[in-house]
């Protein structure tokens, strides 16, 4: 049976083996700092089921909020140092590196002004946006950040309300050379039917550049780990060109 027809067809598909993506991008793991692991015992259970899901690495991104979650990079990469150790200490080999999800603040603003941005891979920068309307500086914002050499990601695009079933918005940041992150949980519907329904057409018009948890706590991998027979998650996490493999 051909691939396609194993995808689309209706025939169930074996659990994907998460290994294939190697990295995972997204993710909230550093301990007691934002709305993600409340402890050291909480972040080293998660990373021994990302461990097992076959992942080799984690990017973990915690959030900088100027209204909520002031973290800065000595927060962040003091805390990653923690978590380094104990897993070290517990012997449990999978690698984890730290970034941060800024939310487009004018404190953002501000630090790409700055060149005082946390990057992952290639000067990549994650950032997320408001769920309730879309910010007026979107465009402007990420042409900083290019003028300022970094790549930015937009973080679960498929999250933001205004954007949905918007493909010549989506076109155009990917014009701009922002690409595009999408939560695997979205697949399940766990943000909603619309959600679901945009995370789904998001891999459909291959418009996805790399994937992510988004994972604060336990039950996210638990619900990811369900997702391994979805059609769509197969079919991202064998895109060849996507960005985790490569982190």
């Amino acid at each position: 049976m051909s691939l396609f027809k194993k995808l689309f067809g209706g025939t169930k598909l074996e659990p994907i083996d998460l290994s294939i993506i190697k990295t995972d991008l997204h993710s909230h793991l550093i301990p007691g700092i934002d709305d993600g692991s409340k402890s050291m015992e909480d972040s080293l259970a998660m990373l021994r089921k990302f461990k097992s899901l076959g992942y080799q690495k984690v990017i973990t991104t915690p959030h900088i909020m100027i209204d909520y979650y002031k973290n800065n990079p000595e927060i962040i990469l003091g805390g990653l140092e923690k978590v380094r150790e104990a897993l070290k200490t517990e012997n449990i080999d999978i690698e984890i590196e730290a970034a941060a999800e800024y939310y487009l603040d004018p404190h953002f603003e501000e630090l790409i002004a700055k060149k005082e941005l946390l990057t992952f891979g290639d000067n990549h920068i994650l950032f997320e946006l408001s769920f309730m309307e879309e910010p007026p500086r979107v465009k402007d914002t990420i042409f900083s950040l290019i003028t300022e050499g970094y790549k930015p990601i937009l973080a679960h695009v498929e999250r933001y309300p205004f954007y949905h079933s918007k493909w010549d918005i989506i076109e155009e940041l990917k014009s701009r050379d922002c690409l595009l992150q999408l939560n695997i949980n979205s697949l399940s519907g766990q943000y909603g039917p619309q959600v679901k329904k945009m995370a789904e057409q998001l891999i459909e018009k291959e418009l996805i550049d790399v994937i992510g948890s988004d994972c604060h706590h336990m039950g996210h991998l638990e619900m990811m780990d369900g997702l391994r027979t979805n059609k769509h998650l197969h079919t991202i996490a064998s895109k060849t060109n996507l960005l985790n493999k490569t982190l």
